[in-house]
Formats: C-alpha cells, sequence, structure tokens
C-alpha cells in the first residue's frame, strides 16, 4: 500500500477521509486520526502525516468560498490588504508547522503526540467539571 515516497491507495485515502469525517466528535484530533487510519491501513507515519495535512485544504477552501457565496466577507470591516496579511502569516506558519509535525512524525512516531493529546484532554476535562 502505502511504502515511502508513495502515495496512499484509494482505500487507506478512504480510511483516513472516513477517520476525518468521525474527527468531528469533540474531543478527537483530526491529524492524529486521520495519520492513525492511514497508519492502520498500512500508509508508512511521514506519508500518512503529510496526507493528513493535505487533507483539510478541501475544508477549508470549502468553507471559505461558502462564507464568500453567502456574502460574509463582504460585510467584513477588516481591509483587503489586512486580510491577504493575515491569510499570508497563517499560510507561512501553517506550512511551518506541518513541515514540523510531520519531522517529528518520521523521527519519533505518534506517542509525544498522543501523550500531549491525553495531558491537555485531562487538563481541559479538569477545567470543564471543576471551573
Amino acid at each position: 500500500m502505502g511504502k515511502e515516497g508513495k502515495q496512499p491507495s484509494f482505500l487507506a485515502a478512504l480510511i483516513m477521509g472516513v477517520g476525518q469525517a468521525v474527527a468531528v466528535l469533540p474531543g478527537l484530533s483530526r491529524s492524529g486520526t486521520t495519520i492513525s487510519m492511514g497508519i492502520l491501513s498500512g500508509v508508512s507515519r511521514a506519508e500518512a502525516a503529510k496526507f493528513s495535512f493535505l487533507m483539510v485544504l478541501p475544508p477549508i477552501i470549502g468553507a471559505n468560498l461558502l462564507d464568500i457565496v453567502d456574502g460574509d466577507l463582504a460585510a467584513s470591516a477588516v481591509s483587503g490588504n489586512a486580510l491577504l496579511a493575515g491569510f499570508l502569516a497563517a499560510f507561512i506558519s501553517g506550512v511551518l508547522a506541518c513541515r514540523a509535525m510531520i519531522a517529528l512524525v518520521q523521527r519519533r512516531g505518534l506517542r509525544g503526540f498522543a501523550l500531549y493529546c491525553l495531558v491537555v484532554g485531562i487538563i481541559a476535562l479538569g477545567y470543564a467539571l471543576f471551573f
């Protein structure tokens, strides 16, 4: 299926897509779910991470197109230059974050990410229950 440097198979991509759909449930990490589904489907960690980060583009682009069609962006008091600067800053930081995450997954696997999610989840649950 997914050897190093090759794209995930159709079935692996489908399984990762189902993982992305399930990850809309509160408390599930979208990237963690899709990467895990890819690995379980036989895709290498690095390729699963790359594909997972590419998978987020269609929903983001679709949501923005819906905002444009609905006129939500036209009502914004923010100038076009500020929106462009924000887009560029978000794009650059997003690319850097994706590269860092892919490099981390290649070197260390997902245990650190899973531990991070567990700790943040416990803190969030504790905060929700007691504050």
